[in-house]
């Protein structure tokens, strides 16, 4: 648990390749089923404080209590998950965290000198992912935990529990 955003809630993997990397998490790992979500719905992104517009790709599935996300950027607009990517790297590029009183870790967040990266607003709720990175996969994303983020995230993780590898990747958020 981080002292500062709480419980690791969630480990995020930038791919290149998404199916490629579904067929890796399903075959092999055998973990599902994933929620797919070709163009994530989001509003007022800003990438370093510039408005930006990508065409983000996720899948959402659980391992046990941790939810592991699949990110493919779809197009060249600036982003954090750009930027891993230019640096020639390719997988866990942040873990997340879900706090209910999600301004007041921000403010606590900036007050200890993490600087924002990218955030936005979406049907979900909002998120920041923070600059500070000591190695790749120590970025922290902290998405605020609304009653509808809640429903979709509960929904994964119980998909999860008696899944028997049938329909694997489901093209819509739980119900």
């Amino acid at each position: 648990m981080s002292r500062l955003f709480g419980p690791l809630r969630q480990m995020g993997y930038v791919v290149r390749d998404m199916e490629s990397a579904l067929e890796h998490w399903i075959k092999t790992c055998q973990a599902g089923p994933w929620f797919y979500i070709d163009r994530l719905p989001i509003e007022g992104f800003k990438y370093r404080g510039q408005p930006a517009a990508p065409h983000i790709s996720i899948a959402l599935a659980n391992s046990g209590e941790m939810q592991v996300e699949l990110i493919q950027q779809r197009d060249d607009t600036p982003t954090m998950y750009q930027d891993f990517l230019g640096r020639g790297l390719e997988g866990l590029q942040h873990f997340s965290t879900w706090p209910e009183n999600y301004d007041e870790i921000y403010q606590r967040a900036l007050d200890a000198g993490y600087t924002v990266g990218q955030e936005s607003d979406s049907p979900r709720g909002r998120f920041v992912y923070f600059l500070d990175e000591g190695h790749p996969g120590t970025i922290v994303e902290m998405a605020d935990l609304t009653e509808a983020r809640r429903r979709i995230f509960d929904g994964v993780r119980e998909a999860a529990v008696d899944w028997d590898g049938s329909d694997p990747i489901r093209e819509d958020w739980p119900r």
